[in-house]
């Protein structure tokens, strides 16, 4: 797959990538996050882990060069390139609850951690099985109390972030639906897969 996929606003999808594949994820129109997760391709009980990355990377600040790693121990994920460098590891994907307690909505309404089980159910991925997210293009900032706020996005559009697969995996891929994290607005998020760093 070389031409891009477009993830409408407040949706999201799931997908196969073999180890040695890139994954290009494009910021078309700019200041909009995607909660990206990722599992073990032949054992789901493998998946993306934020604590295992900050313990090998001693980073908060992960930008090119850094891998994600997964909940035992292995290089998951690589980030080549990145047009940005501002993305966030703490924050769990948005829920529900979320939406109530931030913004007093109450009821259904769309959410990273909703949209990313019914995109990742077709792998047989369980709702509780899903991690902390990898969220490009969020702007966490924490302050000198270690106190943390989310900001807007500093991705303009035609931002993106390639990452390198080391193993093959099933990817989780959102266009976030939590105010905050986009600035108060909604916009696609794209993406490909490349055989080629510069396909």
């Amino acid at each position: 797959m070389s031409k891009f996929q477009t993830i409408p606003p407040k949706s999201g999808t799931a997908f196969r990538i073999k180890k040695g594949q890139f994954l290009q994820v494009l910021c078309p129109d700019g200041q909009q996050v995607s909660d990206m997760t990722a599992h073990n391709g032949h054992d789901l009980q493998e998946c993306l882990s934020n604590g295992k990355t900050f313990d090998y990377e001693q980073s908060l600040r992960l930008t090119t060069g850094h891998m994600l790693y997964s909940n035992m121990s292995n290089p998951m994920l690589k980030l080549e390139r990145d047009t940005c460098g501002v993305h966030d590891f703490l924050l769990a994907p948005c829920c529900s609850a979320t939406m109530e307690h931030f913004y007093d909505i109450k009821g259904k309404h769309p959410s990273c951690l909703d949209n990313l089980f019914m995109a990742l159910r077709e792998y047989e991925i369980e709702r509780w099985s899903i991690p902390t997210a990898f969220n490009i293009f969020m702007n966490v900032e924490i302050d000198e109390e270690l106190s943390i706020r989310v900001e807007p996005p500093k991705a303009v559009a035609g931002d993106y972030v390639i990452f390198k697969a080391y193993m093959d995996l099933i990817i989780g891929l959102t266009a976030c639906s939590a105010a905050d994290s986009n600035g108060n607005g909604f916009k696609s998020i794209q993406y490909r897969i490349l055989e080629d760093l510069d396909a």
